[in-house]
């Protein structure tokens, strides 16, 4: 039982849940559960995630993009919480939604809460202990904007295990496990080429139209690529990004018109924030401000956009170590489900 600032958490297999909170409805609450025994509930870390992920965006579309899930989703947390508060913790507004006071105190103890979870998940497992080390390699984006914090979580689980890492573009990533210089690569699987490799997909990226705050764009029910090419583009060229962004506009019979081609995605971010152009790109490079503070709205395409893939690759055949499986399932029960086939794709 982990107790944080009086609350009370139980974890449950990988779906946490929080019981044990009594939640007694505020004066005057027109809350639905009005019978005080409806108020003894469980909370899922799930949906205080969630709430936390909101109330750091200030809008629950950019929260569900954060945590790459459906924005009913979050709606649907957001509202169990509030009807188990019995009071409001979000205002709504057009173009957002703001904490109440309700919802600021209760933020605290969401922290709280999730800190603890998270101490306690990173624990290492008595008598498990791995030893050893392994060489990994990762291309730019997934070493910049995916792999820290999980190599980080990992060394906490397993002490014993050196990690070294190295980032290389994608070839020589290929290459090195096919020579053995690197154990594993965590990489773009989607773009990956050499048929002597296994890869594990953890996950994919959607891909969204970036533009700056205002933009016409943005008042239109439906945005196609159509519209997008209308529009001044920015083109992303690092890890292969222009060319997988061709492969798709050549499945049209359009093309976009590239005003500025860079490997940087922090140019990309402030160019688009300043009205200079428009982009397609990964959620998990899209943050909701540029480095001068100006905003990034993010739009779905009517158009099918392939997502950017992450997860892991090996030489096929090769003999895991104990230090190379356990950084494996590290990935697997983070992203993959403990009901899903976990395929790997074998290239053979």
């Amino acid at each position: 039982m982990l107790q944080c600032g009086g609350w009370g958490a139980t974890l449950e297999g990988r779906d946490f849940a929080i019981s044990g909170l009594r939640l007694a409805p505020a004066a005057g609450s027109t809350a639905r559960n009005t019978p005080r025994e409806a108020f003894t509930m469980s909370l899922t870390l799930r949906q205080l995630k969630y709430f936390s992920a909101v109330a750091e965006a200030g809008r629950i579309s950019h929260a569900a993009l954060q945590l790459n899930i459906s924005q009913s989703a979050v709606t649907t947390a957001i509202r169990e919480l509030e009807d188990m508060m019995g009071r409001q913790l979000f205002e709504r507004h057009p173009h957002g939604v703001e904490l109440t006071k309700a919802g600021r105190r209760f933020l605290s103890h969401a922290y709280a809460v999730l800190a603890a979870a998270d101490e306690a998940l990173r624990m290492p497992h008595e008598g498990a202990s791995v030893e050893g080390s392994i060489t990994v390699a990762a291309s730019y984006t997934v070493l910049g904007y995916f792999l820290p914090h999980h190599l980080q979580r990992f060394e906490q689980l397993h002490p014993q295990v050196t990690v070294k890492v190295h980032e290389v573009a994608r070839e020589a990533i290929e290459e090195g496990l096919i020579t053995q210089r690197y154990d594993l690569g965590v990489m773009l699987t989607s773009n990956v080429v050499l048929r002597e490799l296994s890869l594990e997909t953890f996950f994919g990226s959607p891909r969204r139209l970036w533009v700056p705050a205002k933009h016409p764009l943005l008042d239109k029910a439906e945005v196609t690529l159509a519209d997008v090419a209308a529009e001044p583009y920015i083109m992303l060229t690092v890890d292969e990004a222009a060319a997988t962004a061709l492969k798709y506009w050549s499945k049209t019979p359009l093309q976009p018109k590239v005003r500025l081609r860079t490997s940087s995605v922090e140019a990309v971010r402030s160019t688009v924030a300043n009205g200079l152009g428009v982009t397609v790109l990964s959620d998990m490079v899209y943050r909701p401000w540029s480095l001068e503070g100006k905003r990034i709205e993010t739009i779905n395409l009517r158009d099918t956009v392939p997502t950017m893939n992450i997860g892991l690759g090996w030489k096929q055949g090769i003999e895991f170590s104990p230090a190379m499986t356990a950084f494996r399932e590290y990935f697997r029960q983070q992203f993959l489900e403990p009901a899903s086939a976990r395929q790997v794709r074998s290239r053979a």
